[in-house]
């Protein structure tokens, strides 16, 4: 194989300074993404405002209203508008962006992917804290379907290129090994 074509290969192509955050609702991707772009000087982008703008409608009114495949469309081209602007920027994803083949592909294809790990309890916790309690309102098995739905997730989850732990630690030391990962990552080193 000639040195060309070794360098065609995808894993020895430098990797952009685009980092998409993936992992259920209540990782940290927002808080996490907002510390990790200001650290990298790099725009942060939320995915689901995104889609709240292409739609314009709130993200409850579209599921309410269009369903999950309406959504699903407008996410796919909200991610296609978002890593069209630039090389450089921290995106945080839907939750659910895992459980569409090709949205996934997509980021994976585009992106340094890093999953934030967290225990369901912490989950459901952080969600609770900021003021949102539809995972509980009418669900007294909340804990329950959060661990089945992180249960048919995780191998998904787990083909990110990095996996952060954020359950019992600090913001700042998931923030600094958030940053190490990321630099490696995208640095090769």
């Amino acid at each position: 194989m000639s040195l060309g074509a070794l360098c065609d290969l995808p894993a020895l192509r430098p990797r952009s300074e685009r980092v998409a955050l993936v992992g259920l609702r209540g990782a940290g991707k927002s808080t996490l993404g907002r510390r990790l772009a200001r650290e990298m000087e790099v725009p942060f982008v939320e995915l689901d405002e995104r889609v709240e703008r292409l739609a314009g409608l709130s993200l409850a009114a579209i599921f309410d209203l269009e369903g999950v495949e309406t959504y699903s469309r407008l996410e796919s081209e909200a991610l296609e508008e978002v890593l069209a602007e630039g090389q450089r920027m921290v995106i945080a994803t839907g939750g659910s962006i895992v459980t569409r083949e090709h949205s996934w592909a997509r980021v994976r294809e585009a992106c340094t992917t890093v999953w934030l790990r967290a225990a369901p309890e912490h989950h459901l916790e952080r969600v609770l804290a900021q003021g949102d309690h539809r995972p509980v309102e009418g669900h007294p098995r909340a804990l329950d379907e959060l661990r089945d739905i992180l249960g048919r997730r995780g191998a998904l989850y787990a083909m990110a290129d990095e996996h952060v732990e954020t359950s019992g630690r600090t913001l700042d030391s998931v923030t600094e090994e958030l940053v190490s990962r990321v630099d490696a990552a995208t640095n090769g080193g």
